[in-house]
């Protein structure tokens, strides 16, 4: 499993060819595995495909069974109050703590956003996180987000 409030991103490279990401997305689905958050991003080779997922593990297992390459890596899911500035205060305690952070894609959950962020020390960015008032998503409330 992950770091201790972690959670689990999967990751998918697709080839940039027609059909490709309809294929990728059929196989989650005949799993059963709910697409909770996805970033897509492309080259004019290649995209990357990063989803959070309800089960992460039975996704790349799905993934790995109909021959995609997918990985799954340890990030974490802030908790941002819909207010402004709320991210930007979270951002900046990071700054201040020297952490980079790597990328980030968001999601709407109920009545707070998640901000998914992919770090190289993603303790850090949790205590950090938490040292300053701002709190994290369990794994268990990612992977059933907006239910």
């Amino acid at each position: 499993m992950g770091i201790s409030n972690t959670i689990q991103q999967l990751s998918v490279f697709l080839e940039n060819r027609e059909g490709r990401l309809d294929e990728v997305l059929g196989v989650l689905a005949d799993k059963q595995v709910n697409i909770v958050a996805l970033s897509l991003a492309d080259t004019s080779d290649y995209g990357m495909l990063r989803m959070i997922v309800s089960d992460p593990h039975k996704g790349r297992a799905a993934l790995k069974e109909a021959g995609i390459t997918a990985m799954l890596t340890d990030v974490v899911a802030l908790r941002v109050p819909h207010a402004t500035g709320s991210l930007r205060k979270a951002m900046h305690q990071i700054v201040e703590g020297e952490v980079n952070i790597e990328y980030m894609y968001a999601f709407a959950n109920g009545s707070d956003a998640a901000a998914v962020l992919k770090s190289d020390d993603p303790a850090r960015v949790i205590d950090i996180l938490k040292g300053s008032g701002f709190d994290v998503y369990s794994a268990d409330e990612a992977y059933r987000a907006n239910q």
